[in-house]
């Protein structure tokens, strides 16, 4: 049975419905904290069929169930939660209202970083995965993105060459999404790094192969204190002690388990959406709901299975 209390005090979350109800209540009170009152005030608000947090809440369980139909998602919730949203509006403004709420769903899972205490952790992990937009085959075809930076890149863990995007993150040692960025496929990962740590000093990242560049790692050094240690090749001129190398090969792989994650579980690889706009509104989605997941099981007390989130939704 879920208790729940303002403290965000959960004692179990029971079944899917139990999962939504907790979403809601945290989304709503982060929301009703973080949003400017323009919009939560905005025009006709009061004739609103589902509120803001609503729409929030059912986009992150749609999202977190791997449904990526709209259609078939939305077809889902009329027909089984009527007991939780009453009333539905049409499809059109449901998918309208939350586009245009997108940069509401980056400032709470900023706020639930700013939450978790991130802010005080000095290690980070940063890697990208490949967002692929169409087929590689109809690329040429393909009209949607391509006057929105989508291009071409390769992708060496598939061994392939696609068209679309890249999803450049930042993460914390237990794999939560902390920052991330998303930029044209064809952009060197070396080259977001800038941005990605803007607002850090004094930190370490630890990176892939990728982000091996002697000039990069001595300006993070001497501009931010920043220590950006990536691993090495067999023929680099300094080499990392045995110890070192392995602790950066064993929190690699954290950074990895997540990106299959959102990969697998999420169907981050696999965004449904017809404009730029779109695409970005459900990766924030999706990745808001796993990282909501992380700090749900954080409550829970989980805290040696953070990254188990399919569990709080199928138990």
């Amino acid at each position: 049975m879920l208790e729940l209390t303002n403290k965000y005090s959960i004692k179990e979350i029971g079944d899917l419905k139990d999962f939504i109800t907790v979403t809601y209540v945290v989304i709503d009170d982060i929301y009703q904290r973080i949003t400017p009152t323009y919009i939560k005030e905005r025009k006709n608000i009061n004739e609103s069929i589902l509120s803001d947090s609503e729409i929030i809440t059912i986009s992150i369980v749609g999202e977190l169930l791997t449904i990526d139909s709209e259609n078939a998602w939305f077809g889902f919730c009329k027909k089984n939660l009527s007991d939780l949203f009453p009333s539905f509006c049409h499809r059109t403004r449901f998918n309208r209202t939350r586009r245009a709420l997108h940069a509401i769903i980056e400032e709470i899972r900023k706020e639930i970083t700013s939450m978790l205490g991130f802010n005080g952790n000095p290690y980070r992990i940063i890697d990208s995965i490949p967002i692929p937009v169409c087929k590689f085959g109809r690329a040429r075809f393909h009209k949607t993105f391509r006057g929105y930076g989508a291009s071409y890149g390769r992708c060496p863990s598939k061994k392939e060459t696609y068209f679309g995007y890249k999803l450049h993150m930042l993460v914390g040692l237990d794999g939560y999404v902390i920052d991330f960025a998303l930029t044209p496929a064809d952009i060197d990962d070396r080259r977001v790094v800038w941005e990605l740590l803007e607002s850090y000093d004094s930190i370490t990242v630890l990176g892939d192969k990728g982000y091996i560049n002697s000039n990069l790692s001595s300006e993070l050094k001497h501009e931010k204190n920043i220590d950006l240690l990536p691993l090495q090749r067999k023929n680099s001129k300094i080499q990392y002690s045995k110890a070192l190398r392995q602790v950066i090969f064993k929190l690699r792989r954290r950074i990895e388990t997540t990106a299959s994650q959102l990969s697998e579980q999420l169907n981050i690889e696999k965004v449904l959406a017809k404009s730029l706009w779109g695409l970005t509104t459900r990766i924030k989605t999706k990745v808001l709901g796993y990282n909501l997941c992380h700090f749900m099981n954080r409550i829970l007390g989980k805290t040696s299975d953070l990254a188990k989130i399919k569990d709080l939704i199928f138990g």
